[in-house]
């Protein structure tokens, strides 16, 4: 990633706290799918290799590395080939999408340990690139993905009525819309389509709605999500973020739905092998 296209994502979706994760490992008696992190991105240069491990002692066993451009992708898939606990989605970030190069996409896109396009989709909330080249970036993936037979991974910020009509328009009908933080209204229109939300950090935050949408949640169309290194849940919030406390997330949502964490997991990870295939 340029010096230049890395300030500007980061400024897009928000700086990340510093670095810390403990010496002691968390445990986790379950088994942990992280459907979303960016472990490749400059924030772990000094402990990449601390950070995983300490991610697999605490019960994480896979990992979908998300890139937002090129580079990212190109970086994502390297660590996939250190690590068989990492495979990998490509894609241009709505943030990149003037940057779009589809004949260098379609390449990486081939690699054996690519599982997903994405993230891509809209970004209303900072407008880095104009919208009409955001529009017609994410409607290229969206034929991409399909013709590739590839689940999408949508970014979808202050845009829900336009991400939701150019899916219908294209008919993908392998759609998770990461790092949901909409209403039920919206979260209704998309279980409807058969598509799949993503949870992430946010929900042990104060004053957000996913409590609303978790309890009219299918139990088949969710993920768990760090979004690492942004978003860190409560207790670790202000501090670098990490796939290690995805059991923040999953211990949230068992107490809103009153249930074991360990349902909470499960299910999560069954949702994630079906959706990206990988068994």
């Amino acid at each position: 990633m340029s010096q230049s296209k890395s300030h500007k994502l980061v400024k897009c979706i928000s700086p990340s706290p510093q670095n810390n994760t403990s010496s002691s490992p968390l445990s986790s008696p379950y088994r942990i799918f992280e459907t979303h992190a960016h472990l490749d991105f400059k924030d772990y240069a000094g402990d990449r290799d601390h950070v995983l491990a300490y991610s697999f002692q605490a019960g994480v066993e896979k990992i979908i590395n998300v890139g937002i451009n090129l580079q990212t992708t190109a970086d994502g898939l390297r660590l996939s080939e250190k690590y068989p606990q990492i495979k990998v989605s490509g894609g241009f970030h709505p943030c990149h999408a003037d940057s779009y190069d589809e004949p260098q996409l379609r390449q990486l896109l081939n690699h054996h340990n690519i599982l997903a396009v994405g993230e891509v989709g809209l970004d209303y909330y900072r407008m880095y690139t104009p919208k009409e080249i955001q529009l017609n970036t994410f409607a290229a993936q969206i034929l991409l993905a399909k013709e590739l037979n590839l689940p999408l991974i949508v970014h979808c910020r202050e845009a829900d009525q336009d991400c939701y009509q150019l899916l219908k328009k294209y008919a993908h009908p392998q759609v998770v819309f990461h790092c949901f933080t909409g209403n039920v209204h919206f979260a209704e229109k998309i279980f409807n389509e058969g598509w799949y939300i993503s949870i992430t950090g946010v929900v042990t935050y104060p004053n957000n709605n996913l409590a609303e949408v978790l309890r009219i949640l299918p139990r088949d169309k969710f993920f768990i999500e760090t979004d690492s290194p942004y978003l860190t849940p409560v207790p670790m919030r202000g501090k670098r973020n990490s796939p290690a406390y995805l059991i923040y997330i999953i211990q949230k949502i068992a107490d809103i739905l009153l249930v074991p964490p360990k349902v909470i997991a499960q299910q999560s990870f069954t949702n994630a092998e079906q959706f990206f295939r990988w068994n």
